[in-house]
Formats: structure tokens, sequence, C-alpha cells
């Protein structure tokens, strides 16, 4: 990403593209041209995002799915607070909270569910699953809802398709543990994308801190039913808390995609963060990664200038 300094360079982008990581860490997208901005904002997001699945699913390894997801949307809660607050930005309306909260609820349950299907599955098989699902059922809605995007967008979306399967493939015949949730969570990231979108207004930081009410208080719930408060190691704990602030980076980062771009191109280029999670997954759990997989990824880079193009 093509980054400028604010201090002593005049800026000629509105304020209201540059997200809360300009306003606080002084950079900005400038120099970039203006198809690749929203490119830029999905990209930080698939990292963001990428990097919270692996560390919520290995977290839940040692605690109660739905207690770490509890606290990671209460870290994260606060987080975007108090960026929303630091950053004096624009408060969003009554139907727009409204329809954060219903993404919040679809997306903070599905959370849950991702976690405990990474914590029991292989994270680079479960990971892609629920990402193709949650790409696939919005981007078809859109292309209904808003037309066609361009051949080359269009080619871009079906090599990232096929990217996410090839990093899904199993390669030594072990059976797909968690699968079934893996599908459930896809679904429910579906919904969160489709809810979230209803949200015209307000900033990106309050919208994606107003989600997480709905997150929190689904994921709640289910935990005093559970009535397992202590299940969680201290580690878990940190590694939640810290999942969280990422995972509410990525939906913030997310919207200010779709704020620039078509909503479409950034709900396929968002689910590549697969990538992410397979890659840490091999260097720090050392699972297999194989030739099969690595041309995934590839496809998956390949994709991202395609859907980026106009």
């Amino acid at each position: 990403m093509a980054l400028q300094l604010l201090a002593g360079v005049p800026s000629e982008r509105p304020a209201y593209l540059c997200p809360w990581y300009a306003r606080i860490f002084a950079i900005t997208p400038m120099g970039l041209p203006g198809e690749f901005v929203p490119t830029s904002y999905a990209l930080a997001a698939v990292f963001a995002w990428g990097t919270s699945d692996f560390l919520g699913g290995y977290a839940s390894r040692r605690a109660n799915a739905f207690l770490l997801t509890t606290l990671a949307h209460a870290s994260g809660l606060v987080f975007m607070l108090l960026l929303a607050a630091r950053t004096h930005a624009q408060f969003p309306s009554a139907a727009s909270r409204f329809w954060a909260v219903v993404g919040g609820i679809s997306g903070g349950a599905a959370l849950a569910l991702f976690y405990r299907a990474l914590a029991a599955g292989r994270m680079g098989l479960v990971a892609p699953v629920a990402a193709v699902l949650g790409a696939a059922i919005p981007a078809m809605f859109l292309m209904m809802t808003e037309g066609l995007p361009g051949v080359v967008r269009f080619a871009g979306f079906v090599v990232a398709v096929v990217g996410i399967w090839l990093i899904s493939r199993s390669e030594d015949g072990r059976g797909p543990e968690g699968i079934g949730l893996a599908v459930l969570a896809g679904v429910g990231f579906a919904g969160f994308f489709l809810g979230i979108s209803q949200a015209k207004d307000g900033s990106p930081e309050w919208l994606a801190a107003i989600s997480r009410v709905g997150a929190l208080i689904v994921t709640g719930l289910i935990v005093l039913v559970q009535n397992k408060f202590r299940d969680m190691t201290r580690a878990s704990a940190g590694l939640g808390l810290l999942a969280g602030c990422l995972d509410t980076s990525g939906t913030a980062l997310f919207l200010w995609a779709t704020r620039t771009g078509r909503l479409d191109s950034a709900v396929v280029l968002t689910s590549l963060y697969p990538a992410v999670t397979v890659l840490l997954a091999r260097l720090v759990l050392d699972e297999h990664f194989t030739r099969r997989k690595a041309l995934g990824m590839v496809a998956a880079l390949l994709a991202i200038p395609m859907i980026a193009a106009r």
C-alpha cells in the first residue's frame, strides 16, 4: 500500500475517505489510483480477520467457544468505542444502528460457531469453507440487485473462489471435522455482510462498535444459558481479547472498502482471509501446506488486481 505521512504534506482526499488508522497513525492511502483505494482497505481487513480467526480458533482449543467469543466481542466493542470517540466519528442514524445490530447478531453467533469449528477441525480446511459461503451468498444477491460487474471483475470473482476452494481441499484423507459448523458459520457471515451493508450512514468505526453490541448480546445470552463462566485459561483469555480487537478492526476496514467501492467486490476480497489463517496455521501449528494450497493462495493473490480493476 502506498502510504504518505500527513505531516507536511497537503491532503487532497476528503476526510470521509480517511479511516481511523489514518487519523490515529497519521497515514493515508495517498497516491493510489482511485480503484485501488477500496482494495487497500479490503486487504487490510483480510490481514486483520485472518489473524483474528487464527488466534480465536487456537484459543478455543482451551476454552468454551461462546465464552471466548463473548470476551472477544466485549474487547472489540471497547476498542472501537475508544477509536470512534478519539476520532470524533459521525454517529449513525437509527436505521443504520438497527441494521448494524442485526448484522452483529448474525455475525456474532457465526463467529462463535466458527471458532468452535476451527478448534474441532483443521484451520486450513474449515476457514475457507466458511469464507466461500460467506462471500458467495451476498455476492450472488448483490449481482441480482445491483447488476453484474465488468468482465474482468467477474473473472476475478471466479479466480478468487477457485483459490479459496484449492486452499480448502483436504490432502491427507482425514475426516472433515468441523465442516458442518463451518457451513453454519458461513451462512451467518453472509447474514452479517448483507445486514451491515444496509447501514448507509454513520462512520464505519461507530457501525463496527454498534454491531458488536448485537454480537455481545447473542453470545452473552448463550453463555448465561450454558452457565460456563470459568471454562477458559488465562492464555486463551488474552488471545481472545486480542482477537476481538483485530476482528472489529477488520469490520471497520471492510466498511471503508464498501464506502469507496462496490459491496460485492469488498465481500469477495475480504473473504480471502483464509490465506492468512492457513499460513499462520502452517507456521505456528505446522499444519500440512501442500502445492495445491500454495496454488490456491497464488490464485487468490491474482484475483486481487482483477477485482480492483474498473
